[in-house]
């Protein structure tokens, strides 16, 4: 489980660095133009800091799985943070139209691999806390 630990923690920052790119990629200067100044920067705000949590959350899943797998207070956060990733892996699918992917082969590719990536995190939290150190 340290292992898988490791590699979602890896995945994780990765994610959170990678929010650096939505504004150019997602093309915001044009697409969030109509909104208010409130609203244009909730989204630049909120983004910052959906990047940092998720980047930080990868560090400590690093730095701290041992302790996640092997004390208690470790295993009630993976309990909490496999329901946050389960309630993610939802909102995949009912969270957003499948008009977004269905038909266009890049975006099918990117929902079937945070469809897999939101299985994944949900499984290895949820199995750290109903099997690790349970003697």
């Amino acid at each position: 489980m340290e292992l898988h630990l490791k590699i979602i923690g890896s995945l994780l920052i990765a994610l959170g660095f990678s929010h650096a790119i939505f504004p150019r990629y997602f093309d915001w200067r044009k697409e969030l133009a109509h909104l208010s100044l409130i609203n244009r920067q909730i989204m630049y705000v909120h983004t910052l800091f959906i990047a940092l949590g998720v980047t930080l959350l990868g560090m400590f899943c690093w730095i701290s799985s041992r302790d996640i797998i092997e004390t208690e207070l470790g295993r009630e956060i993976a309990l909490g943070l496999g329901i946050f990733w389960a309630f993610r892996l939802f909102i995949q699918f009912f969270g957003y139209s499948s008009e977004l992917w269905r038909g266009k082969r890049f975006e099918t590719a990117v929902h079937i691999v945070f469809s897999a990536l939101w299985t994944y995190i949900s499984v290895v939290f949820l199995t750290i806390y109903w099997t690790a150190g349970r003697d």
